[in-house]
């Protein structure tokens, strides 16, 4: 059965790897729930029950060894291995991310970049030639892209995300402003700029009328 883990939770583990490489790069042996805490914006109770969805770690009174912890979060979050990623969208959005540095230090190489538009069509963004649209298909498969990246306009969405499903693709993180249906087991991420700034507006409202 597979385990369901909520997407806070995901969030905080990505907040205690990124500390737990800073301790590890400071020559530090051990960490405490509390200091994971301090770093993660959370509390040590909170640490401890995060970790403890996934096995038990640390020892009372020593706390966590860095470097095996760190390991094992990275293998949890399936940092261990290399994903390879299919860009769609070559305008602004497709262009920041495809030079944002983090990503292939993360793990994640992008392996292709495909446009609707001819005149971006056969260009080359560093070693990489940007491709059709109409060869998304081909060009997952050929690649062995699992994961697919759109960055295109809302009413293109859910066609390439279906063609990219179709073609093997084993996960989506979606920039347009559109709800995708895909078939159960293909995760989508959602990433959409003017929601999380309606969300900080709205809690900056609520925290002004408790004042």
């Amino acid at each position: 059965m597979s385990r369901r883990v909520s997407e806070s939770t995901i969030r905080r583990l990505s907040y205690y790897l990124r500390a737990l490489e800073a301790l590890e790069g400071s020559g530090a042996a051990t960490v405490s729930s509390e200091e994971l805490a301090e770093r993660g914006g959370t509390t040590a109770a909170q640490v401890r029950k995060d970790l403890s969805q996934f096995g038990s770690f640390g020892k009372r009174g020593l706390g966590y060894a860095v470097k095996e912890l760190e390991c094992t979060l990275r293998r949890i979050l399936g940092l261990h291995v290399r994903w390879r990623v299919a860009l769609v969208g070559a305008g602004r959005i497709g262009s920041a991310l495809f030079e944002y540095p983090n990503f292939a230090q993360r793990g994640f190489d992008c392996v292709a970049v495909l446009d609707a538009d001819p005149a971006k069509v056969g260009s080359r963004w560093g070693p990489i030639l940007i491709r059709p649209v109409s060869e998304l298909e081909r060009t997952v498969r050929e690649l062995e892209a699992d994961l697919v990246i759109l960055a295109v306009p809302p009413e293109a969405a859910q066609d390439l995300a279906e063609r990219a499903v179709g073609a093997g693709a084993r996960g989506i993180l979606n920039f347009a402003a559109v709800q995708l249906r895909v078939p159960r087991g293909i995760p989508v991420k959602d990433v959409n700029l003017v929601f999380e700034m309606e969300a900080l507006s709205f809690a900056i409202t609520q925290a002004d009328s408790h004042a």
